[in-house]
């Protein structure tokens, strides 16, 4: 059963709380991060992307990185950027884009629930990748930014975070520059803490949407200290680390969209008449169009929109990854195009689905592309699917947004 266990949040004062919250580290390259960060010493970036305080060619990687991240966050915690609550909380952190607000639970998951396969995955994790938060985890013996987890939707947890919110004033509010509401309280009353934390170990498991190099660097921290550590007693906060917890049935994934480079020699018409074969093709025009279920994509190609419907038979529905649209189309596209291996291919590139179609087609018309697939959104029921029979999902799948903004709540793993 999954673990939610309150902890001494470090969070910022109020009124800078807008202006220290950031955008996650692997959202930005670190020339858009310097330009983000710029003018504003209060920005988080400074301590999970350090190297916008160093010389523009300076290796990720190097020891002089992880060190300055270090000496950053001491930094803000000498200024009083970053403060402890004095007991520990849960927090409700939710989020508000086009109008509609999902509402997460912050408090902290168990790395023994990640190691056991209670937190369920559905992405491979690159070991670079995982190395470098890790050590950015082990140097600051802090989690500076939440994981984005789901659970199956209980009501009864509903009520008492709508309750709460109701009836409660948020620590933050603001709606940050790229139009997202961003609202945070901290659930100070010991009761209501221990009745969520009861409710929520009735949950059999949750599964990461957002995070997994994040999720897997905390946990694999986590583990090690607990390896290190000849007096380990399970209590230590390194056995827990920071995730948000969002209902699965308050949560949109949005698309994930394809441009390729060429086709591989093939003309228009040739690729069209190859599409025909498992395909059911209908022109649309000059107009964008939108993909309106699973199994239909659209594709520009030339100017114009086509609507490709994958026929009968070409896909298999009792598989939960042959049935996935990015595997359709994989399989019966870009296999015949000779482009293999997402990621390490250059001949493609994906395009999250928060930069509308308008961008499949500036990218075609621009002549850097050729064409452009736009995907039906993967559902969370086919997420949790896949998650729960142990299989991971093709690259470039699935796109959450609103991201989490980082700095809200910092969970440190020392005792404070």
């Amino acid at each position: 059963m999954a673990i939610l266990k309150p902890f001494k949040g470090l969070r910022p004062p109020q009124e800078i709380a807008e202006k220290l919250a950031s955008r996650p580290y692997d959202v930005l390259n670190s020339a858009e991060a310097r330009e983000e960060a710029k003018g504003n010493e209060y920005s988080l970036l400074h301590i999970i992307k350090p190297e916008i305080d160093l010389p523009e060619n300076t290796n990720l990687y190097d020891k002089v990185v992880y060190d300055k991240a270090l000496e950053n966050f001491n930094a803000f915690r000498e200024k009083g950027w970053l403060v402890p609550d004095k007991e520990e909380y849960l927090y409700i952190y939710a989020q508000t884009m086009n109008g509609k607000t999902q509402y997460g639970l912050v408090g902290c998951a168990a790395v023994e629930d990640y190691l056991n396969n209670v937190i369920k995955k559905h992405e491979l994790t690159r070991k670079v990748k995982e190395e470098d938060r890790m050590k950015h985890v082990r140097i600051n013996n802090a989690n500076m930014e939440p994981v984005f987890f789901t659970y199956p939707a209980k009501a009864e947890i509903d009520i008492i975070v709508a309750n709460w919110v109701k009836n409660h004033k948020a620590d933050y509010d603001f709606t940050a520059d790229d139009g997202f509401g961003h609202h945070f309280w901290a659930v100070t009353d010991k009761d209501i803490i221990e009745k969520l934390t009861s409710l929520f170990a009735e949950i059999p498991a949750t599964y990461v949407a957002d995070g997994h190099h994040r999720t897997a660097a905390a946990a694999l921290v986590g583990n090690e200290k607990k390896k290190n550590n000849p007096n380990h007693k399970g209590d230590e906060e390194y056995n827990f680390f920071l995730a948000v917890h969002f209902p699965d049935n308050q949560l949109t994934i949005i698309d994930y969209n394809r441009v390729i480079t060429d086709l591989n020699n093939m003309s228009d018409e040739e690729f069209i008449s190859l599409l025909n074969e498992n395909f059911e093709i209908e022109e649309k025009g000059s107009d964008i169009y939108k993909p309106n279920q699973l199994h239909n994509f659209s594709m520009y190609l030339d100017g114009k929109w086509y609507s490709l419907t994958a026929k009968k038979g070409t896909y298999d529905d009792n598989d939960p990854i042959g049935v996935l649209d990015v595997t359709i189309l994989s399989n019966l596209v870009l296999d015949p195009l000779d482009i293999k291996d997402l990621r390490t291919s250059n001949r493609i590139d994906f395009v999250g689905g928060i930069r509308g179609l308008g961008e499949l087609k500036k990218r075609v018309d621009s002549g850097e592309m050729k064409a452009a697939f736009a995907l039906y959104p993967v559902s969370m029921k086919q997420l949790i699917d896949i998650a729960d029979t142990g299989n991971i999902m093709p690259p470039k799948t699935t796109w959450f947004e609103p991201k989490l903004r980082s700095g809200l709540v910092v969970h440190s793993l020392e005792e404070m």
